[in-house]
């Protein structure tokens, strides 16, 4: 009978670890809040912007400064979002208004909101070619801005204004309340596709008529992209200074003229 020799490895015993593959932590859910914060919050937010349209229509006869129409216009079109913002998450939150809009400053969101900007810029340029090419009405939401360029005090109000405030506000709702509160009841695509569309519709103005066809459809792909990366990241840090960042560079080709510019020679 042939003999074996004996074993030369370790014994196995009960006690020995067998590795076992590793996987990275399951990513926690996108956090949801009651529909009616996001009803809420946009009823607010599209009121507000139009009584303050309405409201400098009724003031313009007085001749004030630009500033006080600029400051009014920013206060009565944000300030009753942002008190909306805290009734809901002190009555369907938390009550901790930056951890309930997701809002939850990080280093990264430097290098994250330049990545969310590039994807607006590309749902934007996408939907502006379906729009031109469909010959749909499309009217400029920044038509006029670049006609008091002389007035320092109101350039840099409306800077202040349209890469400071109007981020912030609209980030929170769009992002933050609105996101949330449709995710409670719709699933991810539907719910990133609604608030979009809800955010082109906010900034229809009036009296750009059937302009504002276009205007909504060309926003919408904007929202699109800002509410995608919201979704992805689970946070509205990055989505903040991606839109401070879209404004930003609207305003710089307003204000120097290059806008007109190159709808010239387009």
């Amino acid at each position: 009978m042939t003999e074996f020799p004996p074993p030369t490895g370790p014994p196995v015993t009960s006690a020995t670890v067998v590795p076992s593959p590793t996987f990275a932590p399951p990513r926690e859910p996108h956090p949801t809040l009651p529909v009616q914060v996001a009803g809420g919050a946009i009823i607010v937010l599209t009121a507000s912007l139009l009584a303050s349209k309405y409201l400098l229509d009724a003031l313009i006869d007085f001749e004030w400064p630009v500033v006080v129409y600029v400051a009014l216009l920013g206060i009565m079109g944000y300030g009753p979002s942002l008190l909306w913002v805290r009734y809901a998450t002190r009555r369907w939150g938390s009550g901790r208004f930056f951890h309930d809009v997701g809002l939850r400053p990080e280093v990264g969101d430097l290098g994250w909101g330049p990545v969310v900007w590039l994807a607006a810029i590309g749902t934007q340029i996408v939907m502006g070619a379906i729009v031109l090419g469909l010959g749909v009405p499309l009217e400029n939401n920044t038509d006029g801005i670049g006609d008091l360029t002389d007035d320092r005090t109101y350039v840099i109000s409306i800077i202040i204004t349209a890469v400071i405030a109007a981020p912030f506000v609209e980030e929170i709702v769009f992002r933050g309340l609105v996101m949330r509160g449709l995710r409670s009841r719709l699933p991810v695509v539907p719910t990133i596709a609604l608030q979009a569309v809800l955010f082109g519709v906010a900034h229809i103005d009036p009296v750009r008529g059937t302009g504002n066809v276009g205007l909504v459809l060309v926003l919408s792909g904007v929202g699109a992209a800002f509410g995608g990366g919201a979704y992805l990241l689970r946070r509205i840090g990055p989505t903040i200074v991606a839109h401070a960042i879209f404004n930003g560079v609207v305003l710089i080709l307003v204000l120097s003229n290059a806008q007109e510019w190159l709808q010239n020679n387009s």
